[in-house]
């Protein structure tokens, strides 16, 4: 069983914590973990825009607190996003990311991520394989 305090980890597990610009993702499950998924709580700020496309990922969403939207920018098509509101990108979505008010959301990717990701040019993670 494992067991992680979101409490703990802020104060003391920096290698869990990642920022980037306009957010911060706390980590808190790990490829290294073994369960074949990872978990984060994810905070953006307010007023950010961010732009990915996780092109070797699969990522869902739910959204904790906060307001702002998401754009499918193969379709053009806008849903508003809140609390209660998840999305999934099932077909490694390229989207648009607006926090109205700062969003924290929490975030599943699969295959998991490893924690030492960074979003390259296009907005996505390498590949698992190249982490």
């Amino acid at each position: 069983m494992i067991v992680r305090d979101f409490n703990e980890i802020v104060k003391t597990e920096r290698n869990r914590v990642v920022t980037d610009a306009n957010w911060s993702s706390v980590r808190m499950l790990l490829a290294d973990d073994g369960m074949g998924f990872s978990f984060h709580i994810t905070f953006l700020d307010a007023g950010s825009e961010h732009t990915f496309e996780y092109k070797h990922h699969f990522e869902s969403v739910y959204c904790v607190q906060g307001k702002g939207s998401i754009t499918d920018l193969a379709t053009g098509e806008t849903h508003q996003i809140h609390p209660g509101v998840m999305y999934a990108l099932n077909e490694h979505d390229r989207h648009t990311l607006r926090a109205e008010e700062e969003l924290v959301m929490a975030c599943v990717f699969n295959p998991p991520v490893t924690g030492t990701e960074v979003h390259r040019e296009d907005g996505s993670y390498a590949p698992a394989e190249d982490a």
